[in-house]
């Protein structure tokens, strides 16, 4: 179980306005995290990931706690170790479709998995530059599961695919969830791009 409680400050149109989200997740639930642009689902993502600090909050996974601004403690984002599929996909550009992934693991039956859950395996070694936005995107998603994390942040992970491609991939990506127990959080600004996924749904917006 993930259970979140956090305020964060943010800059919006209208001045100064606060992210306010208290929730919980069960272990191995997916849900869609959807509102309007500039209403801080991205930066929610981020304070669970650590890549951010609230001004307040606590964050607990199971039984270990993540954060706790009383206290003044913020697990590393290392440490926290979840796969994060970022939107603009934060790739490497010296590394192949094949580095990328042994970057984050030499388990080389993993690895192949992946590949081909993610139609790469004839680009494995392409560097992102001689690959579309589709297959960057695929890559960045397959580099976040290629540390089989506990905990998956994606946002707006389908947006650069196709229907054909995505309806392709997304039954390989639950199975793999369902295998490793992963709790999934997908932000997307568009519920439908989501269909094909039974997930839980919140809505996220500024106060």
């Amino acid at each position: 179980m993930i259970s979140v409680d956090i305020e964060k400050k943010l800059r919006a149109y209208k001045g100064q306005q606060v992210l306010k989200i208290a929730a919980q997740f069960p272990s191995g639930s997916i849900t869609k995290i959807y509102g309007p642009s500039g209403s801080g689902k991205t930066t929610f993502l981020k304070i669970i990931a650590g890549l951010i600090t609230p001004e307040k909050g606590k964050i607990t996974v199971d039984d270990a706690v993540w954060l706790d601004t009383d206290s003044k403690f913020s697990l590393s984002p290392q440490k926290r170790r979840t796969g994060f599929v970022f939107q603009n996909y934060a790739l490497f550009p010296n590394m192949t479709v094949q580095q990328h992934l042994e970057y984050a693991t030499d388990d080389r039956q993993w690895i192949n998995r992946l590949l081909a859950i993610g139609q790469l395996e004839t680009f494995a070694e392409h560097k992102p530059e001689y690959l579309s936005g589709g297959q960057q995107q695929r890559l960045a998603i397959l580099r976040a599961m290629a540390i089989k994390p506990k905990l998956l942040l994606m946002d707006e992970p389908f947006s650069a695919l196709d229907p054909k491609m995505k309806s392709g991939i997304i039954p390989g990506l639950k199975l793999l969830w369902e295998e490793l127990g992963t709790t999934v959080l997908i932000v997307s600004h568009n519920p439908q791009e989501l269909e094909g996924l039974t997930a839980r749904e919140i809505e996220i917006n500024l106060s």
